[in-house]
């Protein structure tokens, strides 16, 4: 069959995929072809790697640090999607009510999610440290001091908090969206037939956010498999491996115990669970939203 364009278009067109293909090649072909060898081999950076079968895969079921890391994504989970998804919410509906400066304080909030991880990383560990200023504050008012990074639980509950602050102004202009797209004739109409705004609250607005709120979600939920920077700069996986994550097993794993191989099965298998707790999230909660 003939083309139907000239030797001229064909060489401008194939100039421009050429450069795209060539990067999906170098960058995320190559590394994904030596993440699958690596997950079958044992290697240690020096000597030629060698044939492993799925001994690295089936190590991830006798290791009891994985469960361990497992046991503590899902108490992320429990702090952080709730903690995100307030908050988020509650800037969103602040912002549509909100007449002037809006630009700003969006702009303000998103400052925050393009900061420095290391840099407020440090910042908040010296405002809850023991002798920190919330503390001595608390101590001044009430007497007592909280100690927010050295109980498991308040450890992991600062860190979601310290992780919410970052991302509010992110996830809450994603809600802020969903809430704009909502015809207001709806909530005109919810009105004159006499609902309240607890009504139209929780019968009119959150189900039409569902889009918004399952992307917030979703996006949440890979957040919290990817956490690194801050317990790692603020706990270092402390106190009794209760802040510890699965990217710094990873690391400690592939740079501290020279162990690359089984470090890439360990991401190869973050990354499936992330994967199948998103599709779930989709299946079991996501719904269709139709304004007609």
């Amino acid at each position: 069959m003939r083309s139907k364009f000239g030797r001229r278009e064909r060489l401008f067109g194939y100039s421009i995929v050429f450069p795209y293909l060539a990067y999906t090649a170098v960058f995320w072909g190559y590394p994904f072809i030596w993440m699958v060898i690596l997950a079958f081999t044992k290697w240690n950076y020096f000597s030629k790697p060698r044939f492993f079968g799925i001994q690295n895969f089936m190590r991830i079921f006798t290791d009891s640090t994985v469960l361990r890391i497992a046991l503590n994504t899902l108490n992320f989970l429990a702090y952080l999607i709730p903690m995100v998804l307030t908050a988020s919410l509650l800037f969103a509906l602040a912002l549509t009510k909100v007449r002037f400066g809006k630009t700003f304080i969006m702009l303000s909030f998103l400052v925050a999610n393009v900061s420095s991880g290391v840099a407020y990383s440090l910042l908040f560990s010296n405002l809850f440290a023991v002798n920190g200023p919330i503390n001595r504050l608390l101590d001044r008012l009430f007497g007592i001091t909280i100690p927010w990074f050295s109980n498991p639980q308040l450890a992991v509950f600062s860190i979601c908090l310290i992780i919410t602050w970052k991302f509010i102004g992110y996830y809450g202009l994603i809600l802020y969206a969903g809430l704009l797209s909502i015809p207001s004739s709806l909530f005109e109409a919810a009105q004159l037939d006499g609902a309240n705004r607890s009504q139209i609250f929780w019968k009119i607005t959150l189900p039409l956010l569902n889009p918004s709120l399952i992307t917030v979600t979703v996006l949440a939920v890979m957040l919290t498999f990817g956490i690194f920077t801050e317990p790692y700069l603020i706990t270092g996986g402390g106190p009794m491996q209760r802040t510890t994550t699965f990217l710094i097993y990873m690391y400690d794993t592939a740079f501290k115990r020279i162990d690359p191989s089984y470090a890439t099965t360990v991401a190869i298998v973050t990354a499936l669970t992330s994967y199948v707790i998103v599709m779930l999230i989709r299946k079991f909660f996501e719904k269709e939203v139709s304004f007609v």
